[in-house]
């Protein structure tokens, strides 16, 4: 396992019976440490400000942390993020970075200046804090896993095949080194000008004393993968790595022998502020303490289960470490106890969201989650649900009364927004992957094996209705009592006008899965799906006409406001807009790559977006 592992996508499913694993298995899978592979992307893109309102102050993973005192640090992540607090962490905000590439790597010698590294060479340096970030011309299309300055003006860079960086000029000019290995270097410690160490794969190290002119290779004694290096001076050092790995040099690297760590979790990251005290962070909230140079390590509380991947340690007791899904703790007292920086009502992964009115809000997920607003995402609240089932849809018909159904047959009313929910009886199992009701009493669920249920009192009674079909349905829309139309895998498209005692197959001219489905009116609807799909109708169906999408990504939702304007979700972060019936597709600037789940549109100009890691985003209109 690396930090460069190969992006595992989400595959694009093609058949009947591929859908069914799409999100349900999985999204619990996190992203591995690697951008995706760019894909196509829409012509036009929109200036409009999707912000992140769960978790906060942002969920992106973050991978490298920098502190110059108690006060001024520094993160980086995924998606060009970076986080800047003064306060010691009281607060952070979300800085500029001008890229979207996935940053590994920072390192600040003061307050002022500093410079981070990441994927595709990518290399930013700032000389106000990072109030603006300036990109530097790496020479390099490898990523940049690590970097380490010494002074303003020194520093190195390190990254994927081997790849060594240097500059003497404030990052004006990076200058190749030879490293003699083709292996990643994944860290990079230098203690002054000459003296810096680097770890890699299979228990690499190499080491310079002349500034990079030569990089010898040192005997580390292990065959772990090693993640993380810090140097107090020339000759103390300590590396970490898998399965606990700890190794700890006081002649310069010249010997490198074992610590125990008390640990078998991957460790990421480690940080000394002198020669004895340290801080080592790894999976599964790992944070361990070392006071006599690593004699001894003591495991320390985090209170999280994320991994940690940067740590800081400025002293024996300001420290900081950041991980998965935005994750910050921060101790004052050497790590008796850490608080968390980072808040969020929710981490696990949002399957959908539905949304009454602009204010009101519920959003369900995985392990029968449910959280719920009445103030426009502002604030959200966890609700009590009576199942543990993952909740893969819900749909609200106004501030009171909703529904939300999944796995194994769920299904869930409230008729008081939320404060209660109850379980309606469908002695089915199959699951449900989408609800929509037309009023407090008319509604339909859809799911695995063909299924449809469909009730006329408000969940009272479900009655099976045939479709036809064995293939997974996963997208309903009810505009009325009487008028719905399902989508589902393999491009199916089913009709009813009469309350779905008749469900009629329409021609949708594709056979690509059509995940969700959004009527405004009788006549007017949107399906998306596989490959970028979207199609349009305009008469209840009778016709279906493919619209230009921009990408090939698999897109997860759709919602309409009015027969003009609405908004589709997808993989990858991607948020696409349409404000004249998807003539034309905008794709919308959004914080994150994570996957987007489901969509909800408030307005014409104003939405919210769910997906992995509990993230909620929020479009504030800006035109």
């Amino acid at each position: 396992m690396n930090r460069q592992t190969t992006t595992t996508k989400k595959q694009h499913f093609q058949g009947a019976f591929l859908f069914s694993l799409a999100f349900a298995v999985a999204y619990p899978i996190p992203p591995a440490f690697a951008q995706r592979e760019s894909g196509d992307q829409p012509l036009v893109q929109s200036a409009a400000q999707w912000v992140w309102q769960n978790p906060l102050p942002q969920g992106n993973h973050l991978f490298g942390l920098s502190f110059t005192d108690a006060n001024n640090g520094t993160a980086v992540g995924l998606h060009g993020t970076i986080l800047r607090t003064t306060d010691g962490g009281h607060h952070w905000i979300i800085q500029s970075s001008g890229t979207t590439n996935w940053l590994y790597g920072v390192s600040f010698v003061d307050a002022n200046n500093g410079t981070a590294v990441g994927v595709n060479g990518t290399i930013l340096k700032t000389a106000d804090g990072g109030q603006s970030w300036v990109s530097q011309t790496s020479g390099t299309t490898n990523a940049l896993l690590a970097v380490s300055f010494t002074d303003a003006n020194t520093g190195t860079a390190v990254g994927e095949n081997g790849i060594i960086l240097r500059t003497t000029d404030g990052g004006a000019s990076w200058v190749s080194q030879a490293s003699g290995t083709t292996n990643n270097l994944n860290a990079v410690s230098f203690s002054d000008t000459n003296n810096g160490t680097a770890v890699s794969w299979y228990g690499i190290i190499i080491r310079t004393t002349d500034g990079g002119a030569h990089w010898l290779s040192q005997r580390s004694g292990t065959g772990e993968f090693l993640y993380g290096v810090s140097f107090t001076d020339a000759n103390n050092g300590t590396a970490v790595g898998e399965d606990g790995t700890i190794l700890r040099t006081t002649n310069g690297g010249i010997r490198w022998f074992h610590q125990a760590s008390g640990t078998t979790n991957f460790l990421w990251g480690v940080s000394f502020a002198d020669a004895n005290n340290g801080i080592a962070v790894g999976a599964e909230g790992t944070i361990l303490r070392t006071t006599d140079g690593g004699n001894t390590w003591v495991s320390q509380t985090s209170g999280t289960t994320q991994s940690l991947i940067g740590a800081s340690l400025i002293g024996a007791n300001a420290g900081a470490t950041v991980g998965f899904l935005g994750t910050i703790l921060h101790t004052a007292n050497g790590g008796t106890s850490w608080v968390s920086q980072s808040s969020a009502v929710t981490i696990v992964s949002l399957e959908d969201v539905s949304f009454s009115d602009a204010n009101n809000g519920t959003a369900v997920g995985d392990f029968g989650t449910i959280v719920r607003t009445i103030d426009a995402g502002r604030t959200w609240v966890s609700q009590t649900s009576p199942s543990s089932n993952t909740l893969l849809g819900v749909s609200f018909t106004d501030a009171n009364t909703g529904t939300a159904v999944g796995e194994f047959g769920t299904i869930l009313r409230t008729t008081d927004g939320g404060n209660t929910w109850v379980q309606q009886v469908t002695r089915r199992n199959n699951d449900l992957w989408g609800v929509s009701f037309a009023d407090a009493d008319h509604g339909t669920a859809v799911g695995s094996g063909g299924r449809i249920l469909t009730t006329r009192d408000g969940g009272n009674t479900w009655i099976r209705q045939s479709s036809g079909t064995g293939v997974p349905l996963t997208g309903v829309s009810r505009t009325d009592a009487n008028i719905g139309t399902v989508t589902g895998g393999a491009g199916i498209i089913l009709r009813t006008t009469d309350g779905g005692n008749n469900w009629v197959p329409q021609v949708s001219g594709t056979l690509n899965d059509l995940l969700r489905v959004s009527f405004t009116d009788a006549n007017s609807g949107t399906t998306v799906g596989q490959f970028g799909t979207i199609l349009r109708t305009t008469d209840g169906g009778t016709n279906c006409v493919p619209q230009q999408s921009g990408t090939t990504e698999l897109l997860t939702g759709v919602s309409f406001t009015d027969v003009s304007h609405g908004m589709v979700s997808g993989v990858f972060g991607i948020i696409l807009r349409t404000t004249d019936g998807g003539e034309t597709w905008v794709l919308e600037t959004t914080p994150t790559d994570y996957d987007l789940s489901r969509i909800s549109c408030t307005g014409a100009n104003n939405g919210t977006a769910v997906g992995y890691g509990g993230s909620i985003f929020r479009r504030e209109a800006v035109r």
